[in-house]
């Protein structure tokens, strides 16, 4: 399990190279579309396979093709100093409607649709004083409300994020099936720490925060409050990833949502369909919540209300104190079941790999944890899922 750098995205590694945007648009302009800026909603035309992705290269776009993954992720958004799915810098304070367009249709021109972005950028030290109330909130959340609204103007229809300033924690790993090898959680643990490399720096400045859970939640109030009208104009969907692990506090720093209550509290800040959730199925089941069915009781809860924006379709070996995370048919969950009552309750979107075990010889992908062959398992998987339970089989 590689580690992040705390200045920046926390799915978007920091190592770029020297390429100037000008190159980017040369490698945009090869691939353009000329005939579709026709925008398909995640969310509004049936449930569908997709997988997340850090760089659009031509050979996972084309894998995405081959394979029937007809919906993309990207990992990026606000806070980010790359252009949309790519290594290279933008070299401004932020993205721009131009850049997000370009993306869209290079997307477009292998025949995929963007489902949403996925972002970090309340881990970026940057953004600080909106997840604590620093001096700077409202002049950040002017530059963060300008980028989300050049997103939605571009076609960009989600934008998922997370509320853990501090990233998301591991206790070490294990392996499970065939010596494979996954991260793991134990409350217990002495060795803890972020998946983000945190500096001295960066930890001596979260100090100087109120970081206590009432001090959070009244911030994240305030964000929500003053954001969800601005995505609202835009038309994009904005939705919050659960805190993984759901614990209160890690490295003294409070975690809000970690339970089925809090996750209803944050829905219900502001009751609308450009506040929802960025449903990480393996996070809610190592909440104490899942426990006995509860897992299902929640799919049901968010997805009936048109809360979820997407779902990180992965599963894991148990709920807290303790769990490692699994292949997506090994868990304790029961996928099949649980992708029928997302159906049973309405939900239309996207369902996307997560997390995938580190299998022996695999090659890297261009994406969260684990290689081309685990995710193109977890696709398969997927895949037939959907079949299996909507009856309808991929274009």
């Amino acid at each position: 399990m590689s580690r992040t750098d705390s200045t920046n995205n926390g799915d978007v590694t920091s190592d770029v190279d020297s390429r100037s945007i000008n190159d980017f648009s040369t490698m945009i302009g090869n691939r353009t579309s000329s005939a579709s800026s026709k925008i398909a909603l995640a969310g509004h035309d049936g449930m569908k396979n997709a997988w997340a992705i850090r760089i659009a290269t031509d050979e996972v776009l084309e894998t995405s093709v081959q394979l029937g993954v007809e919906n993309i992720i990207f990992y990026g958004g606000p806070g980010v100093d790359l252009l949309p799915a790519s290594d290279v810098p933008h070299g401004k304070d932020r993205n721009t409607y131009e850049h997000y367009v370009a993306l869209r249709e290079r997307v477009e021109s292998y025949g995929l649709t963007i489902a949403g972005c996925e972002n970090g950028f309340i881990s970026n030290p940057r953004f600080y004083d909106i997840a604590f109330g620093g001096p700077k909130r409202d002049e950040l959340i002017d530059l963060v409300a300008a980028e989300i609204t050049d997103m939605g103007r571009a076609g960009i229809p989600i934008l998922a994020y997370n509320w853990m300033p501090n990233s998301v924690w591991r206790s070490g790993g294990t392996r499970i099936r065939g010596g494979t090898d996954v991260t793991a959680w134990d409350n217990a643990a002495r060795d803890q720490s972020s998946i983000m490399y945190i500096s001295d720096e960066t930890q001596a400045l979260l100090a100087e925060y109120d970081s206590s859970a009432e001090n959070m939640w009244e911030c994240l109030e305030y964000w929500i409050k003053t954001i969800t009208p601005v995505a609202e104009s835009a038309g994009i969907r904005l939705g919050i990833h659960p805190d993984d692990p759901p614990v209160p506090e890690l490295g003294g720093v409070a975690r809000l949502l970690g339970s089925f209550d809090a996750c209803k509290r944050l829905t219900s800040i502001v009751d609308s369909p450009h506040n929802g959730i960025e449903f990480c199925q393996g996070t809610f089941s190592e909440m104490e919540d899942a426990r006995n069915g509860g897992i299902y009781d929640m799919i049901k809860y968010f997805a009936e209300r048109d809360k979820v924006l997407y779902v990180h379709f992965r599963n894991v070996s148990s709920t807290l104190p303790s769990f490692n995370e699994e292949f997506i048919n090994t868990g304790y969950v029961d996928m099949k079941r649980a992708m029928e009552t997302y159906a049973a309750a309405g939900y239309e979107g996207v369902f996307m790999d997560d997390h995938c075990p580190e299998i022996i010889g695999d090659t890297a992908f261009p994406g969260n944890w684990g290689g081309y062959r685990s995710r193109i398992f977890a696709q398969g998987y997927i895949q037939a899922m959907l079949e299996a339970v909507t009856g309808k089989r991929p274009d």
